[in-house]
C-alpha cells in the first residue's frame, strides 16, 4: 500500500472569498480552490494523488505575497508562482497551456484545442479545464465559450466574472 501524500493547507483572504492553498514540502503550489468548494478540492486531490494528509501550515511567504499582489492588481505576479500538478498527460498539456493565455485576454475552448494541435478535442479540453486543481494561477477562468459566454467555472460564474473584470475584461 502506498503512503499518503502529505501536503500543507493554508487560507488566504481575497476579494472573492477565502482561497485554500495546498502546498508540498518543497513549497510548490499543488492546489488552489475556494473555501466554499473545499469538498471538490479534496476530491480532486484524491483523484490525482490517492490518499492525502492535509495539515494546517502557512504557505511560503513569496507565494502568499504573489497571490495578494495579483488580487491588488499586479496581474503579472502569478507568473512567479511555482506549482506542480499530477493528472494525465493530456490534462497536464491543457494545464500547462493555461498560463500562456495572457491576463487581459480570453480564449475559447476550441481555440485552445487548436493551439494544442487537437482541434477535435474541444470537449476533452473542457473536462481537463474543469478538473484543474490550481484555480487562478492556472487561469482556467480565461477560457470562454466560442460565442463569448462565460460557460462555466468551478468556483462559480460570479468569481469568473470578477476575475476577468479584474484583468480588464467585461463580459
Amino acid at each position: 500500500m502506498t503512503m499518503p501524500e502529505n501536503f500543507n493547507l493554508d487560507c488566504l483572504p481575497t476579494p472573492i472569498g477565502i482561497a485554500l492553498l495546498v502546498t508540498d514540502a518543497d513549497g510548490l503550489l499543488r492546489a488552489l480552490d475556494w473555501e466554499d468548494y473545499e469538498a471538490r478540492m479534496q476530491q480532486l486531490l484524491r483523484l490525482h494523488y490517492g490518499a492525502v494528509n492535509l495539515k494546517n501550515a502557512r504557505a511560503p511567504r513569496d507565494l502568499r505575497a504573489a497571490l495578494t499582489g495579483y488580487f491588488k492588481g499586479d496581474l503579472d505576479r502569478l507568473a512567479a508562482i511555482e506549482w506542480r500538478v499530477a493528472g494525465t498527460p493530456f490534462q497536464q498539456k491543457v494545464w500547462n497551456a493555461l498560463p500562456k493565455i495572457a491576463a487581459g485576454t480570453t480564449m475559447s475552448y476550441g481555440a485552445l484545442a487548436a493551439t494544442l494541435r487537437m482541434p477535435r478535442a474541444v470537449r476533452a479540453v473542457g473536462h481537463a479545464n474543469g478538473s484543474n486543481p490550481i484555480s487562478v494561477v492556472l487561469p482556467c477562468h480565461r477560457l470562454i465559450g466560442a460565442d463569448g459566454s462565460l460557460v462555466k467555472y468551478g468556483g462559480g460564474l460570479e468569481r469568473k466574472r470578477w476575475l476577468l473584470k479584474h484583468e480588464g475584461i467585461e463580459i
